[in-house]
């Protein structure tokens, strides 16, 4: 048996066991990253550069560009580097960090996403109040609020998930590590507090 304490490393699940495969999977994803840093980057290169679309929208859309390309590279190259090296090997602080990144940029990513629909709303419902409604002064303030979100709701799932007792092991069931695979190695009943945040920010969400 093994606690949180003497856990120095997590063993990420490879996807396959043979080499040949391994190695076509690292250039799936390779192909995958590649195509999302192009996109992505094309989006932020074209809103920055070209001054007709400084509007709310496409401000919107930046910011959803670059959490896009975050919450891709939290994940992405660990596993292509393990799949490459053939190893599943990742740390105990390394764990932590992908698990707060994470569910930083997909939380704020969910709610940039929502302020995009309240953009369009009041563009097409309250087409003379827009200007008032969806001023740049208001822009910053959601968008700092989507990403403040995002930060906060990030702090407590970490916080709660890595201080839980660890006596499972140390093989998470995923390619990447994730809250729910993590709370599956834990020894104690407190990861019922990671189940209620998990419930609380879902009904957050649907709100």
């Amino acid at each position: 048996m093994s606690n949180s304490r003497s856990i120095t490393e997590f063993l990420l699940l490879a996807f396959v066991d043979t080499r040949e495969l391994q190695l076509l999977h690292f250039g799936l994803f390779l192909g995958i990253y590649l195509a999302a840093l192009l996109g992505n980057g094309l989006i932020l290169t074209a809103v920055a550069c070209d001054h007709c679309l400084h509007t709310p929208m496409y401000f919107f859309l930046l910011n959803l560009a670059l959490l896009d390309l975050g919450s891709i590279s939290t994940t992405l190259p660990k596993a292509m580097a393990n799949a490459l090296w053939d190893t599943g090997a990742i740390s105990y602080q390394e764990c932590a960090a992908q698990v707060f990144f994470f569910v930083f940029l997909i939380t704020a990513e969910f709610y940039v996403l929502t302020v995009m629909s309240y953009d369009r709303y009041v563009a097409i419902c309250k087409p003379l109040h827009y200007g008032s409604l969806v001023g740049s002064r208001a822009c910053a303030q959601m968008a700092a609020a989507a990403w403040g979100s995002g930060f906060l709701n990030a702090v407590l799932h970490t916080a709660t998930t890595f201080s839980l007792p660890l006596c499972q092991g140390n093989a998470v069931d995923q390619f990447f590590c994730e809250i729910p695979q993590i709370l599956k190695l834990s020894c104690s009943d407190a990861y019922l507090r990671e189940v209620g945040l998990t419930a609380i920010g879902f009904y957050i969400g649907i709100g």
